[in-house]
């Protein structure tokens, strides 16, 4: 079953893109590959009940099992040790991401107070990073049950080898890019 964003990708986002950049193939369009959810969890050192807090709404947020992050080094100016857990993180593909994406454009941004759009700064290679403050913009966390207000990146990575090229195919998902 094709989810609603990646039948639009392959019948409209593809023509749009082929026409803007000059594509001789249909396999020259970049393609969203993944989404990958991460939080750092400082606190976690601290504090054991953070991550499974955060493993248990990160799953909710992106509709698949959430991992933990460990850490590779000792630091002792942050009481840190080799693998402690210090983060979350999710990577989805596939129908999962193009699903996650929906929600995020539909319903998740449009949630954020006073949201003007987000800023159009990709890495250089056409993949974008978004930095989300508060975990209770998704509609799937209960903010009765919240602990702390967590933030977390939404990395989105694409196929496309220049910047142009992966936000034009992140303006044409949909993505809320500042005017």
């Amino acid at each position: 079953m094709a989810t609603t964003l990646s039948k639009d990708y392959k019948e409209r986002i593809v023509p749009i893109l082929m026409k803007e950049f000059g594509y001789t193939s249909v396999m020259q369009v970049p393609v969203l590959q993944k989404i990958v959810l991460n939080q750092g969890l400082g606190q976690a050192v601290a504090d054991k009940k953070v991550i499974e807090t955060a493993i248990n709404e990160m799953t909710l947020i992106a509709g698949q099992k959430a991992v933990q992050t460990m850490s590779k080094k000792d630091i002792a100016n942050f009481k840190l040790r080799k693998k402690m857990p210090i983060g979350v993180r999710v990577t989805l593909r596939h129908d999962k991401m193009y699903e996650f994406l929906e929600r995020l454009v539909r319903v998740s941004l449009p949630r954020i107070r006073d949201f003007k759009g987000i800023e159009k700064k990709l890495d250089g290679r056409g993949n974008y990073t978004l930095g989300i403050e508060e975990q209770i913009i998704f509609p799937e966390i209960n903010i009765d049950n919240i602990t702390k207000i967590l933030g977390m990146n939404i990395t989105f990575v694409t196929s496309a080898k220049t910047d142009e090229e992966g936000f034009a195919l992140l303006r044409e998902f949909g993505l809320p890019f500042k005017k």
